[in-house]
């Protein structure tokens, strides 16, 4: 894992949260909504690794549920987004082709899966299901937006050099 500041982090979690909150899709069924989160989390994940990317992800989706009034979802964003994070960057940081897109695929996998199963638990296994198609959107959106993102700020010094996929 790279070293990474703890001004750089809270940036990286205000951008996020910041994001996120310019972005809401409220989505009436599952009493919950989709945002932007995801470019926040996967390009912290791709450039920095596995735990700054659990940092940026359980933080800023806490925040985010919690600013946007959606307490009862805050403690499943943060573990949900939390792994979302970890996972992404922990296998984008391995050395074989395509690291970057397997770790994207299983972070979304995670994200999707996670709130499928706590919208069960909150709201009954209708609103799990209702959020599923709503949560592959949003994360293939995010990652259409990641990874031209990812590319460009890998050109800074400082930033991941190894590989951008």
């Amino acid at each position: 894992m790279k070293k990474i500041s703890l001004p750089l982090l809270a940036m990286l979690i205000a951008v996020t949260v910041t994001l996120s909150i310019f972005f809401i899709i409220p989505v009436p069924p599952t009493r919950g909504f989709v945002t932007l989160a995801e470019v926040g989390i996967y390009t912290t994940s791709l450039l920095f690794g596995g735990v700054p990317g659990m940092i940026v992800g359980a933080a800023s989706g806490g925040l985010i549920d919690l600013i946007s009034g959606y307490p009862e979802w805050a403690l499943f964003s943060i573990i949900i987004h939390g792994l979302q994070g970890y996972i992404t960057g922990r296998l984008a940081k391995k050395a074989f082709k395509g690291s970057d897109m397997t770790g994207l695929a299983l972070g979304s996998i995670v994200m999707v899966v996670g709130y499928f199963f706590a919208g069960w638990f909150l709201f009954g296994l209708g609103s799990g299901l209702a959020s599923i198609v709503g949560n592959i959107v949003q994360n293939g959106f995010g990652i259409i937006v990641t990874l031209p993102v990812v590319k460009g700020l890998a050109r800074f010094q400082g930033i991941r050099k190894d590989r951008v996929s």
